[in-house]
């Protein structure tokens, strides 16, 4: 499974580092444009993978105008890509913050206590990429 998901990461990498044009099978232009290249988190820590059966979940958020999500953190990478609004992470450990909008690509930091503000007029849209050891959860709560 690892080799696998190795494979997929750098076959995507090849595709982001040439020219935006690919064909389908009939020959038909289909264009790809790179969102995103990086090999640390919001925060500067390398990226690493899960050290065992990596499980890949996906799901998507709305986060209501005004809303600030509870303080938590990640044990596994998290991936989002922010479909539309404004969002505000800030790292409470640190002060560190980012704004993030329709467009963008968050790189979640990982172990690191942290809080989202939608700071918007609309709801903000995710879609977000866990890789975490099977069977575990990627957030936890702060108590």
């Amino acid at each position: 499974m690892r080799k696998i998901l190795v494979s997929a990461l750098l076959l995507t990498a090849a595709l982001y580092a040439h020219s935006a044009w690919a064909l389908d099978s009939s020959g038909t232009p289909v264009v790809v444009t790179p969102l995103a290249s990086r090999t640390t988190t919001a925060s500067g820590q390398p990226i690493t993978l899960p050290g065992k059966n990596v499980q890949v979940l996906v799901s998507t958020y709305d986060i209501a105008a005004g809303a600030t999500l509870p303080v938590h953190r990640h044990p596994f990478p998290r991936y989002a890509y922010v479909e539309a609004g404004t969002l505000k992470v800030t790292n409470v450990e640190t002060g560190d913050s980012n704004t993030y909008k329709t467009g963008d690509f968050i790189i979640e930091m990982i172990s690191q206590w942290h809080q989202a503000t939608n700071i918007g007029d609309g709801p903000v849209k995710l879609l977000v990429i866990d890789q975490v050891e099977e069977g575990a959860k990627n957030t936890e709560l702060r108590q």
